[in-house]
Order: structure tokens, then sequence, then C-alpha cells
């Protein structure tokens, strides 16, 4: 029998070591990644929609609507890095 050094493999071969998930943890894993998901796009929704009544709004001043330009700004740039993944 003849013994292979791991660390070095040959050419053609891949060594991956995993541990297999269990079909529970992975249920719970994924309800916990999706209601993650869900509750920062409820966030992301909530600030989105207040900023846009700001700037609609004719009563603000205009300190109040920059300040609803600079965060539509910086969440614009949030989700287009994230979908992006740069």
């Amino acid at each position: 029998m003849t013994q292979v050094d791991l660390s070095k493999p040959t050419d053609g071969y891949k060594v991956i070591i995993q541990t297999e998930e269990h079909p529970h943890d992975r249920i719970v894993r994924l309800i916990k990644e999706v209601s993650l998901f869900i509750g920062a796009m409820t966030c992301f929704a909530i600030i989105l929609f207040i900023c846009f009544e700001v700037v609609r709004s004719t009563t603000t001043s205009g300190e109040e609507k920059k300040w609803a330009m600079s965060v539509l700004t910086g969440l614009t740039g949030a989700i287009t890095g994230y979908l992006l993944k740069k």
C-alpha cells in the first residue's frame, strides 16, 4: 500500500476535509439565515421609506433633506457593494 502526502497532493487530485451536516442542523441554519435576511431587508425598507418621505415632504428643512439624501446615498452604495461582492 502506498502512502500519500496530503500536504502535497499530486496533479489531478484535490484534498477536501469537511464534516457532514445533519439534516436537522441544516434546517435550523437555513431558518436562521432566512430570518436574518428578512429582518435586514425589513430594516432597509423602513429606512428607505423614511428617507424618501423626508425628501418628498414640503415641510422638511434643507438640512433634513441633506441628511436623508446622504443616507440614501449610503444605502445605495451598500446594496451595490452587496450585490457586486467587491
